[in-house]
């Protein structure tokens, strides 16, 4: 923690750990609209490849493939990205080689990315490749674990996947009474595939020295805390564990964007971040409503978002005054009072324009920051703004007349 500390200082940021959040990056320095607060390279990364795509695995390239001879697994563009890539696939292609043609087809990009990060922590402890004080596996243990992993833990320790696979009723019960608490929301399915990865990668590496228990708490960590690489578009490409990025808490209004330069995490203030401030970054989309972005951030990081805008009275009003505007449109509907709903919904359309335009305005501005304005993407996207603006500036207009 102090190697992470002292690497931080250089870069204006601390590692700060308050009670009811655990650890957070705070600047001690200032940070204005379109800098970078920090980027960091993989820990690990797997392209995100299929039965339909399949992409390089150094660079995410998805044009002039050539298969691993040996693995039949990796995919490489080229010969530079295998090379630079060597050191670690020559561990994972010699596990890989040793499974039959049908348990490859097993070998998941998540099953892939747990892989590659025992083989690191190896090569990194053989001092094969190096480490650094934000490139080591003590950031990886330091990372926050879901419940729903330990959970596994009892699984594997009991010896109940088994049984539970079978009468899934008993599995309630137990754990109410394991725990002490309600846990009626475990998702069986999503808890019992999850024990099966875990025994895969413990079959597939054989190695004595880690249990079924490291790779389930392993398995829990990357289920909150890798990223999905994105290119240029917001197209998902590939998944990547990047352990520092990951001290970063959410928020609903973030004074910072997470976006990615190829593998690299790069995070970018959208806004004067003043020294003394926690760099904040949204976990999910922020165009859904409070109700919206609650749940994702329940299913997916089990935590209830307590920033302003989730907290702001006003908002949920406007929320529940949009939800009686449906319900008084599906009414009508109902009654096939088509001349009364199609008035309402005339009614309520300029609100949402407005909001929308506003909606985009915002999202312009960040990508503009974040992305410039010469990609394709962009171009399109302000060009569909400009669109927007002039067809309601005519509107309005016409209505003054």
């Amino acid at each position: 923690m102090e190697e992470l500390q002292k690497a931080l200082q250089d870069r204006g940021l601390t590692v700060t750990g308050l009670p009811e959040k655990g650890r957070c990056l705070y600047t001690t320095k200032d940070f204005y609209p379109g800098e970078v607060i920090i980027s960091q390279e993989p820990y690990v990364c797997v392209p995100n490849n299929s039965s339909s795509i399949s992409r390089c695995d150094g660079c995410f390239a998805s044009s002039n493939l050539k298969k691993c001879s040996a693995c039949q697994v990796v995919w490489y563009c080229g010969s530079n990205c295998q090379k630079l890539d060597w050191k670690l696939h020559r561990l994972e292609c010699q596990v890989l080689s040793r499974l039959d043609k049908e348990k490859r087809k097993s070998v998941t990009p998540s099953i892939r990315l747990m892989l590659k990060l025992y083989l690191r922590r190896k090569l990194q402890n053989d001092n094969v490749i190096p480490s650094t004080a934000t490139d080591n596996y003590s950031l990886v243990e330091a990372l926050v674990a879901r419940i729903l992993f330990e959970l596994i833990i009892w699984f594997n320790q009991f010896g109940l996947v088994l049984c539970f696979s079978y009468n899934k009723s008993l599995m309630p019960a137990f754990f109410n009474n394991l725990f002490g608490k309600d846990m009626s929301d475990i998702d069986e399915k999503q808890l019992l595939l999850y024990a099966q990865m875990a025994n895969l990668v413990n079959l597939i590496l054989q190695w004595p020295e880690i249990s079924i228990k490291e790779i389930a708490e392993n398995f829990s960590k990357l289920a909150c805390n890798a990223h999905t690489i994105c290119n240029s578009e917001l197209r998902p490409l590939g998944t990547g564990l990047y352990p520092v990025i990951s001290i970063i808490n959410h928020s609903c209004l973030p004074n910072a964007v997470l976006v990615f330069e190829g593998r690299l995490a790069v995070v970018r203030a959208v806004q004067h971040v003043p020294k003394g401030a926690e760099v904040l970054i949204s976990y999910i989309e922020t165009a859904g409503s409070t109700m919206t972005r609650q749940k994702a951030l329940k299913e997916q990081y089990l935590f209830t978002c307590t920033c302003p805008r989730c907290i702001n009275l006003v908002t949920g009003a406007r929320m529940m005054a949009a939800v009686a505007s449906c319900f008084e449109i599906l009414i009508l509907m109902e009654l096939e009072d088509w001349k009364e709903a199609l008035a309402y919904c005339q009614l309520t359309i300029p609100v949402y324009q407005k909001n929308a335009i506003k909606s985009l305005t915002k999202a312009v501005e960040i990508l503009r920051i974040t992305h410039g304005t010469n990609s394709p993407f962009m171009k399109e996207l302000i060009l569909k703004l400009e669109e927007a603006q002039a067809e309601a500036s005519y509107k309005l207009s016409s209505k003054d007349e």
